[in-house]
């Protein structure tokens, strides 16, 4: 199971609380924020959720 980075690139203010909910299980609150995951169809399911709000990338091993 590989792991991805996810920086949240734009703010959720005038968002849906769906999104805001989604970027705050993700790890996520503030632009430029990073966390790192692991590559799961949940954590992907997230982010394809939010991917206007997200730069995703994949970190080799």
């Amino acid at each position: 199971m590989g792991k991805i980075k996810i920086t949240q690139t734009r703010s959720v203010i005038d968002r849906p609380k769906d999104q805001k909910a989604t970027i705050e299980a993700l790890g996520l609150g503030r632009p430029n924020w990073q966390k790192v995951h692991n590559d799961t169809p949940q954590i992907r399911g997230m982010i394809k959720k939010v991917s206007h709000l997200v730069k995703v990338e994949e970190l080799k091993d």
